[in-house]
């Protein structure tokens, strides 16, 4: 695909691809918990952030492993490939490299810490990128004009 094809994604549709992937993971991780945990779980982990090492498992270490492994073999999770979304490295426009999507990963908790600004950012960045994106050296991406145009006779 050409550059020309291509535009940043913006806030709004990478709202919408978290959205989607909070669903799945929920969907997937609460039925694990609950038969591990019982039904307390929710009561119980509102007081801590972990309350066993299935939980740690389950909450912490799996959407990071997820989540780079998809970054680097898909170039997006399934909430930003169903909405047609790439993230690539900023420079060159391919997938990224292992240090890259775990830095993106990690640099999701500076970007979150600051009442979330590095997250809002995309929404005032001329190239849609949060801090996470700044700090890994990766854009988001997705191709332009996606739907056809509605012609009337």
């Amino acid at each position: 695909m050409e550059n020309d094809e291509l535009e940043y994604a913006g806030f709004w549709i990478r709202t919408g691809a978290t959205l989607i992937d909070t669903v799945l993971f929920i969907m997937i991780a609460w039925p694990l918990l609950f038969a591990i945990y019982g039904s307390d779980y929710l009561e119980i982990s509102a007081d801590s952030l972990a309350i066993g090492p299935a939980d740690v498992v389950i909450n912490y270490i799996f959407p990071f492993i997820a989540a780079v492994i998809l970054w680097i073999y898909k170039a997006g999770t399934p909430g930003k490939l169903v909405l047609g979304l790439h993230v690539v490295d900023a420079q060159s426009g391919e997938h990224l490299a292992i240090g890259q999507a775990i830095g993106r990963y990690l640099a999701y908790i500076p970007a979150m810490l600051a009442l979330m600004m590095g997250i809002f950012w995309v929404a005032w960045d001329s190239k849609k990128q949060g801090w996470h994106d700044k700090l890994a050296g990766t854009v988001v991406i997705r191709q332009k004009n996606r739907v056809e145009k509605v012609k009337f006779s």
